[in-house]
């Protein structure tokens, strides 16, 4: 069978494909070693031109870049923000490198061009780290002028020591002034488009972005609010009571535990699971990106709506067989269990991923002609070549709603028993970077007719293709009827949306856990009892419908157009201060 091309690539992968534009600082020794590196060049340069120019190097390039990586840091901090050693180091390392390349331009033009590129050289520089500090470290441009400004003022003063010139005094007050015009404006382009669809700050969205990565802050989430909006989606969830053991939680939410690492829904499972007496699985619903939650404080909403439904339960002894219905390229495995049916579904081999949150309310909405309680799950566990969702109309979406409808004709046929339910939990010796979120895997299994199905739940973002496959011919072994899903945890992503089970770690080095979890569920089964809701979560603040594709499509444009308006209000500005130049000779 082929691989069946993307129905849609969701616009999360455009944001998800920035994460190549981001990189960790080097150490600080590397960038200090640079900037001697330069300034040793330099000062040998001068001393080949004039005695004029010697220690150039020196009070021109060295002085600066060091005396800069401890004053940047100090006076960022001075506004209770936060400036690594090695990230301000490597801004003073840039900095006297394009001091030296502007210098070097001089240079080439004529000899007594050099006070005037150096001059040149300041400003610029002055401008470079105005626009990168507003952008990693403070977006608020007052706050951040002086840590700006600091490398060229030292510069500036190093070298007035040296030459005495007054026209090299007045130059650089001049190109100071002219390029932090130029670095407010290049600012207010990259600001204005989010401003102006958000009414968010871009640089102030990035340094919270930042903060995230670099020290865990979740002040993204303040971001998120402004851009979302209210969502109302129904979950289902299972209650069932086990004889002489630990009730269970079998809950599917039609919201995305995204967008990334423990900010808005990332770690939406372990926080669910953290928040009921009983055991809990939160398996994959259908939902995109669209509803990532903003905040994690959200999650008390659904927790509310859940337990609101606790007093409608109605349990019941009987549930069926499991069996499972095939519709083109989906495979969907459903059971009854009193007055619900369970529906999981999945495209493995071939890529399944995320469902538009409309396929699944139709498939609930149809279901009702049979049941009071549907649950539809994605079970989310083959994640193709690329990331992406499926959209309704589509040729999938038809499969899943043809299946789903063969499924329902089938309720009235099911025969139907008392039944035991067995559960394991089973931590992994992996972490988040292994592709494995904080639960580990559990294994649900229920006992009924002389036949044994496993509900295998892995915490972890999709899995590779095959990986599936592998993993359910293993429970197949100890079991009748079996399907592998994941919970969709963005606590494994960080940058990248693409770290799925089976990635880092080879699925022989983890095959074992699911057999023993799933071996322990067995030997748990007890006598049971299930009760099906279907909650209402009502104005939980979710990023809203297009708003990634919006966010995605702004910073692409950005992306697009920054550099050639930058260079444009750089040569502009570098003409204008050609002519006050001139104007002072004269």
């Amino acid at each position: 069978m082929t691989a069946e091309k993307p129905s849609h690539t969701h616009s999360s992968v455009q944001i998800e494909k920035f994460s190549k534009y981001l990189f960790s600082a080097p150490s600080w020794r590397g960038s200090l070693a640079l900037i001697f590196v330069i300034g040793i060049i330099i000062e040998l340069i001068s001393w080949r031109m004039s005695p004029e120019y010697q220690s150039f190097g020196l009070y021109g390039f060295i002085l600066p870049g060091i005396s800069t990586i401890v004053l940047t840091t100090f006076t960022v901090n001075l506004f209770h923000k936060t400036m690594p050693w090695n990230r301000s180091a490597l801004i003073a390392a840039a900095s006297t490198l394009l001091a030296a390349i502007v210098c070097a331009i001089g240079l080439i033009v004529s000899r007594d061009f050099l006070l005037f590129a150096y001059a040149t050289a300041l400003g610029v520089i002055f401008a470079l780290r105005l626009l990168v500090l507003i952008s990693v470290a403070d977006n608020h441009i007052i706050h951040m002028l002086i840590p700006a400004v600091n490398q060229s003022v030292i510069g500036f003063l190093g070298v007035y020591w040296l030459v005495k010139d007054p026209t090299f005094a007045w130059t650089t007050l001049i190109s100071l002034v002219f390029f932090a015009l130029s670095g407010c404006a290049i600012s207010w382009f990259i600001n204005a488009p989010l401003k102006r669809a958000y009414r968010i700050s871009g640089t102030g969205f990035l340094n919270a972005f930042l903060a995230h990565l670099t020290d865990g802050t979740k002040d993204l989430e303040d971001y998120f609010r402004e851009i979302g909006e209210e969502a109302f989606v129904p979950q289902v969830s299972l209650f069932f009571r086990r004889e002489n053991a630990r009730d269970l939680i079998f809950t599917i939410p039609n919201l995305h535990p995204g967008p990334l690492g423990e900010i808005g829904g990332g770690n939406f499972p372990m926080e669910m699971r953290s928040r009921f007496k009983e055991e809990v699985m939160v398996v994959h619903g259908c939902a995109t990106h669209d509803l990532n939650l903003v905040a994690a404080d959200e999650i008390n909403k659904v927790i509310d709506a859940i337990n609101n439904t606790r007093e409608s339960c109605v349990y019941q002894h009987i549930a069926s067989r499991s069996n499972r219905v095939t519709s083109g390229s989906v495979s969907m495995m459903y059971q009854r269990f009193g007055d619900t049916l369970l529906l999981v579904s999945t495209r493995s081999p071939e890529k399944t991923e995320d469902l538009d949150f409309s396929i699944g309310h139709a498939i609930m909405c149809e279901g009702h002609r049979v049941a009071p309680n549907i649950g539809f799950v994605d079970a989310h566990n083959s994640i193709g070549d690329e990331i992406g969702v499926i959209l309704p109309g589509t040729r999938i979406a038809h499969e899943y709603f043809t299946g789903a409808q063969s499924a329902f004709d089938a309720w009235d046929t099911l025969p139907t028993a008392s039944f035991e339910v067995g559960y394991a939990h089973v931590p992994l010796p992996f972490g988040r970077k292994d592709g494995f979120g904080d639960i580990g895997v559990q294994v649900m299994v229920v006992s009924i007719l002389d036949q044994k199905t496993a509900y295998v739940l892995i915490d972890g973002n999709n899995m590779n293709t095959g990986v599936r496959e592998a993993l359910r011919d293993l429970v197949l072994s100890v079991v009748d009827e079996a399907e592998i899903m994941t919970t969709d945890t963005h606590v494994v992503n960080t940058l990248s949306g693409k770290n799925p089970v089976g990635y880092h770690v080879p699925v022989e080095d983890f095959s074992e856990y699911i057999l023993e979890a799933t071996n322990r569920a067995i030997a748990d089964l007890r006598p049971s009892t299930a009760a099906g809701t279907t909650a209402s979560c009502e104005s939980v603040v979710v990023f809203g419908s297009n708003s990634i594709a919006q966010l995605a499509s702004i910073a692409n444009t950005i992306l697009l157009f920054i550099i050639p308006i930058s260079f444009g209000i750089l040569v502009f500005t570098f003409l204008l201060l050609i002519i006050a130049y001139w104007t002072l000779l004269m």
